[in-house]
């Protein structure tokens, strides 16, 4: 790749079921030169995140065909024409899926970073970025985790799990119990980061095997997957218990409409609480995420848990390896290579 020449990843077909590398294409165009207001920015991370499947269907709020992805990235200002930033300035912002963008300081969510002392750049796109703020919206706001409080966490090796994992430890949760796809992975959340108790979800029904692994049952599910999971979330909840949905990886790629779970009725049973996060009502909670989760940070209690793919060539195949699980935390991808 030429150092004139600006690169990004075009979808050009709409996927059926699971994507495949034949749905993208690299376009390559001249650097664009910044306009009045704007500031170019070479990109340094990307973010590759399970919601830009469903954008990838069309439809209202969607990809177009044909035109640049859009992702969260942190990029470097390499001119400007923006009061607010200056050249050398770190940003983040959400021109992700390219080398180089346009960018506009508090347009679409374009910020300056603080560039903590001790913080690597990786935190800025998993636990200080959305990735970090959504599972802190969740604990914090949608579910209010109270300390002594037992959490359960589906998908809890990926970017979301594992920062809820964090987040929940140093909130004060008495039990934390995540499900996840292997026995590695499996491995990981106990062996690594700490939770008091993990399943794959491949080895029996999600219900029974969280049964087993919280027989008192749990107060708080924060909702990654939906289908299984939910219903078993919802048989081992106690009165008053809540759940945070995030998302919904099991209907990502095939049925969007799947039955509904069959102990629905519990939530009235239970008096339970079930809320939608999106992480763009809560934009207002990043000082208070980075307040909290900064000396952490630096002392080292909790990392960025990312898995990191080299070179911007490789963005559609980190994207598909993380629709697959492949990923540790926060998959993300160095442009730079």
């Amino acid at each position: 790749m030429t150092t004139n020449t600006a690169y990004a990843v075009h979808q050009i077909a709409r996927p059926t079921g699971f994507p495949a590398a034949g749905d993208f294409t690299c376009a390559a165009s001249p650097i664009p030169r910044p306009e009045p207001g704007t500031a170019l920015v070479e990109n340094l991370l990307l973010s590759v995140d399970p919601y830009h499947r469903g954008m990838m269907d069309g439809g209202e709020g969607g990809f177009e065909l044909n035109t640049p992805l859009e992702g969260r990235s942190v990029g470097r200002v390499l001119a400007s024409r923006d009061p607010g930033l200056r050249e050398g300035d770190l940003v983040f912002h959400r021109a992700g899926w390219r080398t180089h963008a346009l960018v506009a300081l508090g347009v679409d969510g374009t910020r300056k970073l603080r560039g903590h002392e001790g913080v690597p750049l990786e935190a800025y796109l998993s636990i200080l970025g959305g990735t970090g703020l959504t599972a802190y919206a969740a604990l914090t706001r949608t579910a209010a985790l109270r300390s002594g409080e037992d959490l359960f966490v589906s998908a809890a090796a990926g970017g979301v799990g594992t920062a809820t994992g964090h987040i929940a430890r140093l909130l004060g949760a008495r039990r934390i119990i995540g499900s996840a796809g292997s026995a590695a992975k499996v491995r990981h959340l106990t062996g690594t980061l700490g939770f008091d108790a993990a399943f794959d979800y491949h080895d029996g029904p999600v219900g029974e095997q969280l049964a087993q692994a919280a027989p008192d049952g749990i107060d708080v599910y924060v909702d990654n997957v939906g289908g299984d999971h939910l219903e078993g979330a919802i048989d081992a909840l106690r009165e008053h218990g809540r759940v945070a949905w995030v998302g919904a990886i099991s209907m990502y790629n095939g049925d969007r409409s799947p039955a509904a779970p069959r102990n629905l009725f519990e939530v009235v049973h239970k008096s339970l609480r079930l809320e939608g996060v999106l992480v763009r009502n809560h934009t207002n909670l990043q000082d208070e995420l980075e307040g909290f989760l900064v000396p952490h940070l630096r002392s080292g209690r909790i990392g960025t848990d990312t898995t990191v793919v080299q070179g911007f060539d490789r963005t559609v195949e980190a994207f598909l390896g993380m629709l697959r699980g492949d990923n540790l935390g926060k998959m993300l991808v160095r442009v730079g290579g």
